[in-house]
C-alpha cells in the first residue's frame, strides 16, 4: 500500500528545540551549563512534564533540592519559547510544500501539554496538520506502544500508509512496530530523497 501521509515528531525532526539555546544565555560558563543541565534539570526530569505533570508542580522537589538554582530552574518554564530556535536546517518550508502537493500531515509529539499553544504561535505552519497527539494531553510518551495505538485510532490514515519521521531510533522502532511506514531522521536531505522517493515531494 503506497504512503500517502506523514506523521511527524517535532522537536529535533522538524524544529531545532534545545534546552541548551535557553541556558547558554543564563549559565555563560559551558561547563557550569552543562553541569546543570545534567545534573539539576536533565532531560530524565523533563520527561515528566511530557507525561502531563505540570511545571510548577514537577519543579517544586527540584528546588526543594536545589534553592540556590530556584530561579533557574524555573526558567525552564519561563525561558521555554527561547529553547526553539526556528526549524532544523533545511525543514523550513517542507510542511507548507506537503500540503500544497495534497499530503495529509500529523504530529505526535512528546511536549509538555501547557507548552502546545505556545508552539503553535512559534510556529503558524503547523496549523496545517489536521491530528496532532500531544503526549502531555494524553499522559503517554514515545515509545509507549500505547501512544501509537491512540495515534492509529486518531488519524485518518492507515499506519501503513503513513511515514512516521522521528529522530529517535527507539520511537522508530516502536513506530514500525505498530505498523507504521517509518523514517529515521538524521538531516533534511535524506528525508527529502525518501519523501520524493515515495512520490510525495
Amino acid at each position: 500500500m503506497p504512503v500517502r501521509a506523514i506523521l511527524w515528531d517535532l522537536g529535533r525532526t522538524l524544529v531545532d528545540w534545545d534546552p541548551d539555546y535557553l541556558y547558554r544565555r543564563l549559565i555563560p560558563d559551558a561547563d557550569a551549563r552543562r553541569d546543570f543541565l545534567m545534573s539539576v534539570c536533565t532531560l530524565d526530569w523533563h520527561e515528566a512534564h511530557d507525561r502531563g505533570v505540570a511545571m510548577a508542580q514537577n519543579r517544586q522537589a527540584l528546588i526543594a533540592r536545589h534553592p540556590h538554582q530556584a530561579t533557574l530552574i524555573e526558567a525552564w518554564d519561563t525561558g521555554w519559547n527561547a529553547m526553539f530556535d526556528g526549524y532544523m536546517p533545511g525543514m523550513d518550508g517542507l510542511v507548507e510544500a506537503l500540503n500544497a502537493r495534497g499530503v495529509s500531515q500529523f504530529a505526535l509529539s512528546n511536549m509538555p501539554a501547557e507548552k502546545w499553544p505556545d508552539v503553535l504561535a512559534l510556529y503558524p505552519a503547523f496549523a496545517l496538520f489536521e491530528t496532532a497527539v500531544i503526549s502531555g494531553q494524553e499522559g503517554l510518551v514515545k515509545p509507549d506502544p500505547a501512544i501509537y495505538a491512540l495515534t492509529t485510532q486518531r488519524i485518518s490514515a492507515a499506519p501503513e500508509e503513513t511515514l512516521f519521521i522521528d529522530d529517535r531510533l527507539d520511537n522508530i522502532e516502536a513506530g514500525a512496530r505498530a505498523g507504521f511506514a517509518v523514517h529515521h531522521f538524521t538531516g533534511a536531505g535524506p528525508l527529502k530523497a525518501e519523501l520524493a522517493r515515495l512520490g510525495l515531494l
